[in-house]
């Protein structure tokens, strides 16, 4: 799918560098050749991505090829959000995850929180970390405490 549109930029200098203008009838064209718009199928989202690669594998891009991949990555992330949402995370599954990397024992925890914790019973639900552990959690790990509570 090559892009194949001649482009006519005025070089402008500003604070001393030398750039490219953008030019409003070089971008229209491409607007018209490439008809951009709100995705709604696969198919569309397939197309708007092979060409967003085409343009971002574009060492020199035009001002208004930047433009139309700009342009192009918004339509994608707002498709993409909807058809492929990303779960939310608990923070008792990224508590668990980060003790696993950390390769923590129960003795490491108490360590951490100033007190003897029961980490079966956070899994399972029966008892959640109050706002004191969370936080001594969180400036352990060096992470949100938002993380941590939901």
């Amino acid at each position: 799918m090559g892009l194949g549109i001649k482009y006519l930029n005025l070089v402008v200098k500003i604070d001393g560098k030398m750039t490219l203008a953008f030019d409003s009838g070089t971008y229209t064209n491409l607007l018209i050749k490439y008809q951009p718009k709100v995705i709604k199928t696969e198919a569309e989202n397939d197309r708007a991505v092979a060409l967003a690669e085409e343009l971002d594998r574009r060492s020199h891009r035009t001002p208004e090829e930047e433009s139309l991949l700009e342009l192009l990555l918004i339509l994608i992330e707002k498709f993409e959000e909807v058809h492929y949402p990303i779960p939310q995370s608990s923070g008792v599954s990224i508590l668990l995850h980060l003790i696993e990397e950390n390769g923590l024992s129960s003795d490491d925890l108490a360590g951490i929180l100033g007190e003897r914790v029961n980490i079966t019973d956070m899994i399972d639900g029966k008892q959640s970390m109050n706002r004191s552990q969370v936080r001594s959690l969180a400036d352990y790990f060096n992470i949100d405490e938002k993380l941590l509570t939901n």
